[in-house]
């Protein structure tokens, strides 16, 4: 039964590598129970702004058998996206993340395909993917996985590979061999907190979400507070500064995901072209684009809020 379960989690991991996965861990599906008082103290400081979404289902953000029923694995996968460039410097920025296709498509697609394998290679495996879109602490179970440490800036660290990528799961019914977690490398360091142009990060490992420069421009539905002008350093669409400055992203190397090379229209655009952007011309460069989560009337909100 123990060699199966070794067996097991070396065949997927594999099979992930495969696929184009730049990580994979395995986590036992149980209660975090260390995370549960965190999550609380954040929601009762309001620190989720207008994400209303974080306070429901509380109980299966924390443990993974309420979305899957007889869940005993959960998998944890990282994708990286460091692009070989970055946008021209006289231009609005957005986050890295964005420059190609929306990642919820290609990580579920690549997800999907994962499960599948299992199902064909192992048997009957029942499960779900999950890719920032469900109740699902994704850094918490990564970190669990061994996948890297939560830092300062409350993002996924890796010594090997940086900050620069997304995290995704499976959470299956199947008893795996599961990794343990890695130590923390943040150190003395706190240059993310110093950096940070909105002061988000309010203490280290504490962000205050509705402070966070890519709540501000994407997850706030109404005008951005004055409080905020002339503190959001360019950025329209998200915000790297926090992982730019980190050190351990000297580490990142450029991603091969052919989904994520960005449109070459985008990479080039001047800020006088962004504040000249036609509805239709937002929908044709980013017809298959995270952007369209902030909406037309919502970029156009970013750069008046930018320009004023």
């Amino acid at each position: 039964m123990i060699e199966n379960k070794s067996k097991h989690a070396a065949l997927i991991k594999a099979e992930a590598l495969r696929l184009g996965f730049m990580s994979c861990g395995i986590s036992k599906a149980d209660f975090l129970e260390v995370e549960a008082p965190r999550l609380e103290r954040w929601l009762n400081k309001q620190m989720h702004g207008q994400m209303s979404y974080m306070e429901n289902h509380f109980d299966k953000r924390l443990d993974p058998r309420l979305l899957v029923e007889g869940a005993k694995s959960v998998v944890s996968l990282t994708l990286n996206y460091y692009p070989e460039e970055t946008q021209i410097e006289d231009s609005y920025k957005i986050s890295k993340y964005a420059y190609g296709e929306d990642y919820h498509y290609v990580i579920k697609d690549k997800l999907k395909e994962l499960l599948y394998f299992i199902q064909s290679e192992i048997g009957d495996v029942d499960g779900r993917v999950f890719v920032d879109s469900a109740p699902v602490l994704d850094k918490a179970w990564a970190a669990k996985s061994g996948l890297g440490w939560v830092g300062k800036n409350n993002n996924l660290i890796n010594r090997k590979n940086g900050s620069f990528f997304f995290i995704a799961e499976l959470i299956i019914d199947l008893d795996l061999e599961t990794d343990g977690p890695t130590t923390d490398h943040c150190g003395t360091c706190t240059k993310c907190i110093d950096a940070c142009p909105t002061g988000a990060i309010e203490s280290p490992y504490i962000v205050n979400g509705s402070k966070c420069i890519s709540y501000l421009t994407i997850e706030l539905r109404d005008d951005i507070p004055t409080e905020f002008a002339n503190k959001l350093d360019d950025w329209m669409f998200g915000c790297d500064v926090c992982q730019d400055i980190c050190p351990w992203n000297r580490f990142a190397k450029p991603h091969n995901e052919p989904r994520f090379i960005p449109n070459n229209e985008l990479m080039r655009l001047e800020k006088r072209e962004w504040r000249e952007l036609t509805k239709e011309t937002f929908s044709e460069i980013f017809k298959k684009s995270a952007i369209k989560r902030t909406k037309y009337d919502g970029l156009l909100r970013n750069m008046k809020f930018l320009a004023d």
